[in-house]
């Protein structure tokens, strides 16, 4: 059993950047590959990005790519995601997930997930 605590949420303006955490629990995460999600209201959840359990391999989203980056802390059971230059459209409940191994991008693929932390970017 993981668990998992996001946490670095808030408000910003467009063009700030902000780091968002993602805290384990257990012994074994470094076995694990992670998952940042996010959904805004009224849409469905979307991959953001995701790093395999070594943190050698990364993906990313079009929509982010070149702004937001992935990455991890083993030795602190902690991923972090990176978010630079912040757009309105960018608000949304930001969620973290993992999986056993290797990543994926389909959130229905990941077994454990964080309650989630609030990201409003402001025009």
């Amino acid at each position: 059993q993981v668990q998992l605590v996001e946490s670095g949420g808030g408000l910003v303006q467009a063009g700030d950047s902000l780091r968002v955490s993602c805290t384990a629990s257990g012994r074994t995460f470094s076995s694990y590959a992670v998952g940042w999600f996010r959904q805004a209201p009224g849409k469905e959840r979307e991959f953001v990005a995701a790093i395999g359990a070594g943190g050698s391999f990364t993906n990313y989203a079009d929509s982010v790519k070149g702004r937001f980056t992935i990455s991890r802390d083993n030795a602190k059971n902690t991923v972090f995601l990176h978010m630079n230059n912040l757009k309105p459209e960018d608000t949304a409940v930001y969620y973290c997930a993992c999986r056993f191994n290797r990543y994926s991008l389909y959130a229905s693929e990941y077994n454990y997930w964080g309650q989630g932390t609030q990201v409003t970017v402001s025009s």
